[in-house]
């Protein structure tokens, strides 16, 4: 496996995701940057979680998502598949987010920044 630091990559930072095969080629994308096998990509909606990752390497992405910014969908689709090098969330696993996505910690705060705005909404309707 390759796990070499990349630089940020700033070509995917639009608005949102323009449809479902957009986000899978986002996957596919860092698959190859961190230098893991590309998943099988699966997109359901889910209650509970943005998305997660088995070791056989399905990825189920929440359809929710597709409304997030790339960003921060980026940070999902990283933390995911750094769990193929490192399956718990310690020391290792925070070194290989910091080797590939530097600002990790900001884009998590934002999306549960998000995340609790979006919950509002849904409970306003």
């Amino acid at each position: 496996m390759n796990h070499v630091a990349f630089q940020q990559d700033n070509t995917t930072n639009s608005a949102t995701w323009y449809d479902a095969d957009d986000l899978r080629w986002a996957v596919r994308h860092w698959a190859v940057r961190i230098g893991v096998k590309s998943p099988i990509i699966q997109l359901r909606p889910m209650r509970t979680k943005w998305a997660s990752i088995s070791t056989k390497g399905r990825m189920i992405l929440n359809t929710d998502l597709l409304a997030v910014p790339k960003e921060l969908g980026e940070f999902v689709i990283v933390h995911e598949l750094v769990h193929l090098l490192m399956p718990n969330h310690g020391r290792v696993f925070k070194s290989f987010m910091y080797a590939y996505m530097p600002d990790w910690e900001a884009r998590e705060k934002r999306l549960q920044v998000y995340a609790g705005g979006q919950r509002r909404k849904k409970g306003n309707r």
